[in-house]
């Protein structure tokens, strides 16, 4: 072999060696983008689900519940409304009697859930936008009106616009037994639908409203209630008031939030983001370990180099800084363009619904979005650990095995 040969060959594998580490180093950089908008992404969907839960059930249930720690009612009189109402920040008490029915309209029936309000349950406006037929009412002209869930009305027919037809609600009393009368069994009153809202299937399928005065009568409860309902006014501190409302009413009684109502629901949620959260995480862990070998590839191509750098006084801490900020540049490049492009992408679905939710009976026609601040300050944060892990060992090799020998 000849030395013009010899000496072509090793410049051709040297350019191949270099080609090699830099793809290396591009795929290092278009993995940790991917994996980085991915992320942003899937948690912006679950603060989009989130918000869409919280927006659906403040709509149906309260912003304070007062309920008995034990029991499943308690009497409530003027007195104690009266204390509640004086709290600064409360605007609404709303008496509540909740309890299962057997509901029939024609010749159709089922079990629903009745929940009987008080009539300042319409200044609460929690079913303004959700009434889809009739008028949102309880009593009018001394009529008493139900206000039924979209799936109760689909499953009895029932007509809201020129009815003819009561809706008929039964009510199973805790009599002994023994009893041959089977009128003595149960309580019949009949009402007319007035109304139909429609918020979540949950919903829908199973409430109906009704005037407290009619609940009170069937359920022959008296004074007693299943809970409080409380709204405050828009400048008032929900967490200030529901701390008030527990110190006045003492220990017997619950206070919840509407968050703490449904508490599991969100705990859940949470819980699922998080393992989303590792689980992507990972995925970044996977797709930086091409910044490892990128790094170890060229601490072999660049010993030379290092040697030199040594040799003119570099010390071996000056050479582990170059290799770090090396992989550091390799990660942030990615973790940048996948920010951006994950935060875009986020943006445009907001805006223009790029993905819709492929059901026609869906609450909302396109998957929801949040872009969270959080959420890039901790990808961010989790991609600068893993840039440090990854890029440690190869910057430290580099710093130790080679020396001016190696010229």
């Amino acid at each position: 072999m000849n030395l013009p040969f010899f000496i072509a060959k090793r410049y051709f594998l040297s350019k191949r060696k270099k080609n090699f580490i830099n793809i290396i180093s591009i795929l290092s950089v278009v993995g940790v983008a991917f994996s980085t908008a991915a992320l942003i992404i899937v948690l912006s969907v679950f603060n989009g689900l989130e918000d869409l839960l919280r927006s659906l059930n403040t709509s149906f249930d309260p912003e304070l519940k007062i309920e008995p720690v034990k029991g499943k009612s308690f009497v409530v009189d003027s007195l104690l409304l009266q204390k509640i109402k004086t709290i600064e920040g409360v605007e609404t008490v709303t008496e509540v009697i909740e309890d299962y029915a057997y509901v029939r309209y024609r010749d159709a029936d089922m079990v629903v859930t009745i929940k009987g309000v008080s009539d300042n349950f319409i200044n609460q406006h929690r079913l303004d936008g959700h009434i889809v037929e009739g008028k949102l009412r309880l009593r009018e002209k001394g009529v008493n009106y139900a206000i039924v869930g979209r799936g109760v009305q689909y499953a009895l027919s029932i007509a809201v616009e020129n009815n003819i037809y009561p809706l008929q609600v039964f009510y199973i009393k805790n009599s002994k037994g023994g009893t041959l009368d089977v009128s003595k069994l149960y309580t019949r009153r009949d009402i007319e639908p007035g109304s139909v809202f429609s918020i979540e299937k949950n919903y829908d399928e199973n409430f109906i409203f009704l005037p407290l005065e009619f609940a009170k009568d069937l359920l022959d409860y008296g004074d007693k209630r299943t809970s409080l309902e409380v709204k405050t006014i828009s400048e008032a501190n929900v967490e200030t008031v529901q701390s008030e409302i527990k110190n006045l009413i003492g220990n017997n009684f619950s206070v919840l939030t509407n968050e703490e109502q449904h508490k599991e629901l969100y705990k859940l949620l949470k819980m699922e983001k998080l393992f989303v959260f590792l689980s992507l995480t990972i995925l970044i862990l996977v797709a930086s370990i091409n910044i490892f070998f990128s790094l170890m590839m060229l601490a072999i191509d660049k010993k030379k180099d290092i040697a030199i750098l040594s040799a003119v006084g570099a010390s071996p801490n000056l050479i582990k800084q170059i290799f770090l900020s090396e992989g550091a540049l390799i990660a942030f490049l990615g973790a940048g363009i996948g920010l951006v492009f994950g935060g875009s992408i986020c943006w445009l679905q907001d805006h223009y619904g790029l993905v819709g939710m492929g059901m026609e009976n869906a609450l909302v026609s396109n998957y929801p979005v949040k872009i969270n601040p959080t959420d890039f300050l901790t990808t961010s944060l989790v991609i600068v650990v893993i840039t440090f892990l990854i890029s440690f060992y190869p910057a430290g090799l580099a710093s130790k095995s080679f020396s001016t020998q190696e010229l």
